[in-house]
């Protein structure tokens, strides 16, 4: 048990690192990945059952009595970052629908899973984090074709059918799955078994991005300037996203742990799912921007955490309660 835990605390450490190096790999390895590509859904569904085994339904309800930055944050997530993105590829590729749907994919998928991990370690708010995780994935199967239908309409072929179930067995029943494990041992779940499942949920995480990666790695192998201006708007759209919702938040007056837990959740995307999504459901181009955004997700979140840490202090009191709770 001891083992499992250090190797966790080793992934969380290299979490900003972990992400391209798989992007990597799967580049480096090419074809020779593409038989496993059927495992990404199974993957993909234990990593969502391992990430809501710290989910009840208990913290949704407290989050529902105050609900405006829950809505806030999901705006952010499924309607303004989606048309930002939308209108990027309107103005750089107008010709190419592909890369323009990929981009508004990257946009309007769900928040991240890992968002939790990092609103964890600089102080925010849990039980708000946890029931936008929650809710956002509840609604995915619908939000997520609903928007790409609404912003690119008939330009693109997509069978929202067939999106929407996959969704469901990939996402909402494995997190419906775990919440419910959650409620039904009272939070035991979360002592018992998560430390047991959260590394290899993490090295799941490496294995499906090298995987997804080596589907587009003909178009990641070559080098050149249209890739590179392509990875830069998917850093600018990234980075964006936690901008605003780091604005917002400061614009409504809200408290820290609010400020610290919309800026990770509107920046941070379940980008895995984005890229299973782009494989399975449109052409392999459709998939790069999804796969630059890998590069960044990690990364962009630690350098925004340590922007937090400088720009929105911990108070005394809360940092002391932090140190005290790591020390029990």
């Amino acid at each position: 048990m001891n083992q499992l835990a250090r190797l966790n605390k080793a992934l969380e450490k290299i979490m900003p690192i972990l992400t391209p190096t798989s992007v990597a790999i799967g580049v480096s390895a090419g074809s020779y990945l593409h038989p496993f590509t059927f495992l990404t859904p199974w993957i993909f569904a234990f990593m969502t059952f391992t990430g809501s085994l710290g989910s009840g339904f208990g913290e949704f309800a407290r989050v529902l009595a105050r609900p405006l930055p829950l809505l806030v944050n999901l705006l952010i997530l499924h309607a303004l970052m989606p048309f930002i993105a939308w209108g990027a590829g309107l103005l750089f590729y107008p010709d190419d629908i592909h890369i323009m749907t990929g981009l508004v994919l990257a946009a309007v998928i769900p928040t991240g899973i890992s968002s939790f991990l990092w609103s964890s370690i600089y102080l925010g708010n849990i039980a708000l984090t946890l029931s936008i995780i929650l809710i956002d994935t509840m609604l995915s199967p619908f939000v997520v074709p609903f928007g790409m239908a609404l912003l690119l309409g008939a330009k693109v072929e997509m069978d929202a059918t067939a999106m929407m179930h996959g969704m469901f067995f990939m996402i909402v029943l494995p997190s419906l799955l775990g919440t419910g494990l959650n409620q039904l041992t009272r939070g035991r779940v979360k002592q018992t078994l998560v430390p047991k499942l959260a590394p290899f949920s993490k090295l799941s995480m490496g294995v499906v991005v090298a995987i997804n990666s080596s589907m587009v790695s003909a178009y990641l192998a070559k080098i050149d300037g249209k890739l590179i201006a392509l990875a830069a708007l998917v850093l600018v759209l990234a980075i964006t996203g936690y901008v605003i919702g780091w604005a917002l938040a400061k614009l409504f007056g809200w408290k820290r742990d609010i400020i610290v837990t919309l800026t990770f959740n509107s920046g941070m995307r379940n980008i895995s799912a984005g890229a299973v999504m782009a494989i399975t459901y449109f052409p392999a181009p459709v998939a790069l921007p999804v796969v630059l955004g890998m590069l960044f997700q990690q990364t962009l979140a630690s350098t925004f955490g340590k922007f937090l840490s400088v720009v929105e202090k911990v108070p005394m009191e809360q940092a002391e309660s932090a140190l005290n709770a790591k020390a029990g």
